[in-house]
Order: C-alpha cells, then structure tokens, then sequence
C-alpha cells in the first residue's frame, strides 16, 4: 500500500489475534486500508504490518505515516492480563500491565495526534468491564482499564473542537483465546462490528463518549474472582 491510496487508514494494536484480528479483518471488509502494531506478522496482503512493541515509547508512527500519508482512526486494542492477589503479584507483573494498558495508549495518542486531527478522526480504546466491576486477584488489570475511561473522556474534551472523537468501549466476557465458543461470552466478530460501527458510522453531530458491551446470555452468577466479572 502506498501513500498515494485514496482509502480511509486505520490502525489498530494487537491484531495478531483475537478482538484486535478482527477488528481489522472488519474495518479491511469496510474498506478501509488497515495497519498493525504488534510484536509479530502473520503474512496477510491485506494488512500491513509494523513490528513494534508497544511498551518501548519509540513506535513508529512516522512509518505509518509515509506509507500511508493520512490516518482516519486509531484503536487501542493491545492489552495483558497479569492476576494475582496484591500480596503476591510481582511488581514486575504491575509494572507490565502499566505499560501496555495504559502507558502505551497515551503514547501512542500523542504520536497519532496531529494525523487524526487532519482527519477529523477517531480513536477507539477496548476497555473491560473489570475497570468498574473489581474481582480478587485483579488489581493490575482493573487498575489500569480504570484509568483508561479518564484518559479517554480528558482526550475527547480537549480534542472535540479539533473534530477528533474518542470512545472508550466496556467490553464484557470476549472469547478472545482460539477454539472458546462458550455462549456466555461475546464473539470477536460480534465486537468487531460494533468497533468498526463507531470508526465508520458515527453521525458528524455526534460523538460516542463510552459504550458498554455484554454478552446476551447469562449463566448463575459465580460469587467470587475472575468468573464473577464475567458474568457481568
């Protein structure tokens, strides 16, 4: 792909797999020119790939933009999941999760910034129901996707009169991981349309500050840890 290609840009982080992998697949399918930001390549022509790890402040953003020459929308998708009781958990593991979930879409924003904003674009960050819903063993992971809303609401009211738009989505149980067809979590594909729905469909008077996504089916609650966040 190069910058002369007329089509709207999207990039997305983590899309070596899971929710990420299909948001690109689904904003690809809506034709827009999708890039990647992630560790690893799969080989796919469609999308374009940029090996960088997300916890280094150097990602190449500056590359995308030759490429391409534009950037319509940005989704912050990339996260890790490190649990453990605050007693035990490694301040490495905190360290980490700091890194990816929250400090790697900041700088990532203020990278991405001035394209979007030649734009009028947007930026979308998957947040989880474990920012509001607190679970044993979670600290590091609802932590860090609590801090996301107020990121991602400071970033929408400083930047509205840009024309630039940011919705934070809370996402319920996702059947993230190869082979998980449990009907009590949601299929990536099913976020996928959402998320490409708030890039591609939003109306020009209108910006989405948060929305929330649950699966549809719920089993009897669990009463404790991680199982009770899913079910939600």
């Amino acid at each position: 792909m190069s910058s002369a290609d007329d089509r709207p840009v999207a990039l997305v982080t983590g899309a070596t797999r899971g929710t990420g992998r299909a948001v690109a697949r689904e904003l690809h399918r809506r034709g827009y020119a999708v890039a990647a930001l992630h560790r690893g390549r799969s080989g796919d022509d469609w999308l374009t790939e940029l090996e960088c790890d997300l916890t280094d402040p150097g990602a190449p953003p500056a590359e995308l933009l030759a490429r391409f020459g534009r950037l319509d929308a940005v989704v912050c998708n990339a996260a890790v999941r490190r649990l453990g009781p605050v007693a035990d958990l490694d301040p490495a593991a905190w360290d980490e999760s700091v890194a990816v979930n929250l400090s790697s879409v900041f700088r990532l924003i203020r990278a991405t910034l001035p394209a979007v904003r030649a734009a009028a674009g947007s930026y979308v960050v998957i947040g989880s129901h474990a920012g509001t819903h607190f679970f044993e063993g979670g600290a590091a992971y609802s932590a860090t996707k609590a801090a996301l809303r107020a990121l991602v609401e400071t970033l929408l009211l400083e930047e509205r009169r840009h024309g630039v738009r940011a919705t934070l989505v809370h996402a319920g149980a996702i059947a993230n991981r190869p082979g998980d067809r449990s009907p009590y979590k949601m299929a990536v594909e099913s976020v996928a349309r959402w998320v490409a729905m708030i890039v591609a469909d939003q109306p020009p008077d209108l910006a989405v500050g948060e929305i929330e996504i649950r699966p549809a089916r719920l089993r009897t609650p669990a009463v404790a840890g991680l199982a009770r966040l899913q079910d939600v």
